[in-house]
């Protein structure tokens, strides 16, 4: 396997263009009921500084056992971060240099969502190593030499120190001190020929060119630095942004040239001919280049770079969104046949992502898009207690365990690819894949453009905050997306406007029980938010939405079923075992990296499940909702089910995995009704099915 063509990067960015001209003195603050600061294109939806945003219910559950997991134990074992050169250790996977900033970057918005102080300890520690080993020129990170320093692992470095300083005002003076002081010499190096960008002859930071195809990713800690912390920096800190992209164009690695209709790939195969770089094509690469042209409409107010983003968005959503929400992408996109792969770092950076185009776009279906992702891609690829992983997830995966023929359906991806495990391919999604729901959170509640306060993203979760002088707090109760209603206790100072953002696929039958205790059909704007005045005091609200099973047809006769903004799959019967780590070059993982907890799971099915389905014939079925398992996403455990009418079918493999659909599907037994589970929590699972039509059969039966 070519590593250099796996080094990774997912990390929330903002992004930046070329030939702008600078504003003056950018004004500095935080929420003001009305926001009027034009230097920068300010978002519809604001989000709130990191830490005002705490989990509740079944969210801060799965927080937790992601603080208890992998994730927030990584510092204390794992050798790419344990043993990072960053702090003072011998052990990376790439010249990058990328791994342990891809988990600074998750571990803060963890650490402060879930105000731990274990692993509050643990981001200050790493901090506190690399802040106070800052080389004299500014440069941060290990790299010593001008021909190993490359500039875009930095990105999430100060992402991480970009949210350590709203969650912790005490260490803000020294963070923006360090962040001004690299942003001087990242200036200087950019001005010569884009030192640090693009690798030239002679060094060794980034051959491939992956820097260079995601050179917006150092746009959101600077324009946040640019806005609230400029001291009188704003020039270096504007040209700055405006070389990174600048650079990228020069290495041929412009979004705005690949965002376009007739140059966007329908389909992708190899070799193919094609006017631009193969790494546009990486999956990682376009769920992060989604956000590029947003970075320029900020800055030069151009509306056909808004426009632009929607027209990427529906592409992407036309020809390579999977099932589960995620890109299909493996590591390159090819086709949206279910038996490619999808990696868990597109995932995680299409679950902020989406929350993030949202935020400027204001479109309720990309919203539905961030919620999907969340509650079907990131969870189907991470083990219930959180402390194993898929490199990448199939819409159709009967088993998961080493294949045993080399995987030609996928692009760049080994044999272990599917397996659940430590490091079960390039240990990119090892180290980056914590952003994905700490991420999700801070994002759950945004600032409206009215001064009001919107509940976007449907998980529990409360938020306290000051409109003005108003001092708020919200706190949201619910089960969703395994329950329909979610109950609101608003304390306020003031009056105020409330928003609760309305699925698209919920129906006119869903209700709402505002403060003064009537209940009303939901009667929400065209872009989706229910309004809700509400007085000073105590105020309770209650919004119950309502909807049926939908059916999503594919290609070539074939169906998914949807329920609320969950993927449904079969539920298949299985036995797991538990293997030794094997690491990403094939060999035994070394001891030192590991623990009691780490292993590779072996997933082998019991039960049938080659089956088509009648899509004609579907009930739910949910059980009490009152309260939820914990980890509510395994099998079984979410209480909201379908009964499927299905039939078993001959069904081929092909590389030692279910091949794509048959197109004529050969009945093989008798009709029955199919228990369908959450994808979430069906580790092996078939989501997209043949289409069939039978007798009636009795769904009652299973």
């Amino acid at each position: 396997m070519a590593v250099s063509l796996i080094t990774k990067a997912v990390t929330v960015s903002l992004l930046i263009t070329s030939g702008l001209a600078l504003p003056h003195n950018p004004p500095r603050g935080s929420y003001p009921l009305r926001r009027d600061n034009q230097d920068l294109v300010q978002p519809v939806y604001q989000s709130f500084p990191l830490g005002a945003i705490k989990p509740r219910g079944w969210f801060k559950d799965q927080l937790q056992l992601e603080a208890y997991g992998l994730a927030g134990n990584l510092f204390d074992f794992y050798r790419f971060v344990h043993d990072s050169e960053w702090i003072g250790g011998a052990s990376e996977y790439s010249v990058l240099h990328e791994s342990s900033p891809y988990w600074f970057n998750g571990l803060v918005p963890l650490a402060f969502g879930l105000d731990d102080p274990r692993l509050k300890e643990q981001v200050y520690s790493y901090m506190d190593y690399v802040l106070d080993h800052q080389q004299d020129d500014g440069w941060l990170g290990p790299e010593t030499t001008p021909e190993s320093r490359g500039l875009w692992a930095r990105c999430y470095f100060l992402l991480g120190l970009m949210q350590y300083a709203q969650a912790d005002p005490s260490q803000t003076d020294r963070i923006v001190d360090s962040m001004h002081r690299y942003v001087q010499l990242a200036h200087s190096m950019l001005k010569d020929d884009f030192t640090g960008l693009i690798q030239k002859e002679g060094q060794d930071f980034d051959g491939d060119g992956f820097g260079a195809m995601r050179a917006h990713e150092m746009h959101i800690p600077l324009q946040w630095l640019y806005e609230q912390h400029p001291r009188n920096n704003s020039q270096i800190i504007w040209e700055t942004m405006e070389l990174m992209i600048e650079g990228g164009a020069q290495a041929n690695s412009d979004w705005r040239k690949y965002w376009v209709k007739g140059v966007y790939p329908e389909v992708t195969y190899t070799p193919r001919e094609q006017p631009y770089d193969d790494l546009f094509n990486h999956g990682v690469n376009m769920a992060e280049g989604l956000r590029y042209p947003l970075s320029i409409y900020r800055m030069n107010h151009d509306e056909a770079l808004r426009t632009q983003t929607r027209t990427a968005v529906d592409l992407l959503a036309q020809y390579h969104k999977s099932l589960a929400g995620t890109i299909i992408g493996d590591e390159f996109v090819t086709d949206l046949n279910p038996i490619r792969g999808a990696e868990l770092c597109t995932a995680a950076e299409m679950t902020f992502s989406m929350a993030y185009i949202y935020q400027y776009l204001g479109d309720n279906d990309l919203a539905d898009w961030a919620e999907q992702v969340a509650f079907n891609a990131v969870p189907s690829s991470i083990f219930p207690d959180w402390w194993s992983h898929q490199y990448v997830q199939q819409e159709n995966q009967p088993w998961s365990r080493n294949l045993t023929e080399s995987p030609g359906m996928w692009v760049n991806v080994g044999s272990h690819g599917n397996v659940f495990g430590l490091e079960p391919n390039y240990p990119c999604c090892t180290v980056n894949h914590p952003q994905a729901y700490p991420k999700f959170l801070a994002n759950s509640f945004t600032l409206t453009e009215d001064g009001g306060i919107a509940h976007v993203l449907l998980i529990p979760g409360s938020i306290a905050t000051s409109l003005g002088n108003n001092k708020v707090n919200i706190q949201a109760d619910t089960n969703y997306p395994f329950g329909m209603n979610i109950q609101y206790t608003i304390t306020s100072f003031s009056d105020f406007t409330f928003y609760v953002r309305i699925p698209g696929w919920a129906d006119k039958t869903s209700t709402i029980k505002g403060p003064d205790g009537r209940t009303n059909p939901i009667s929400p704007s065209d872009k989706g938010l229910q309004k809700v005045e509400v007085g000073k005091g105590i105020s309770s609200i209650s919004v119950n939405l309502a909807t049926e099973p939908r059916v999503v047809t594919r290609a070539n006769n074939t169906a998914a079923i949807y329920y609320g903004p969950l993927l449904y799959s079969l539920h298949i019967d299985s036995k797991v075992s538990d293997v030794d780590p094997v690491a990403f070059t094939g060999d035994a993982m070394p001891l030192s990296s590991t623990t009691p907890h780490t292993h590779d799971h072996i997933i082998e099915p019991t039960s049938i499940w080659n089956i088509a389905i009648d899509t004609s014939q579907i009930k739910v079925v949910q059980a009490d909702v009152s309260t939820l398992s914990n980890p509510i996403w395994d099998l079984g455990a979410p209480p909201v089910e379908l009964r499927v009418a299905a039939v078993e079918i001959d069904w081929p493999l092909e590389y030692d995995t279910a091949a794509d659909p048959p197109l004529d599907p050969k009945i093989t037994g008798k009709p029955f009704s199919a228990r369908f589970v959450p994808f979430g929590s069906a580790k092996i699972h078939m989501a997209h099915l043949p289409v069939v039509e039978l007798a009636k059969v009795d769904l009652d039966s299973s």
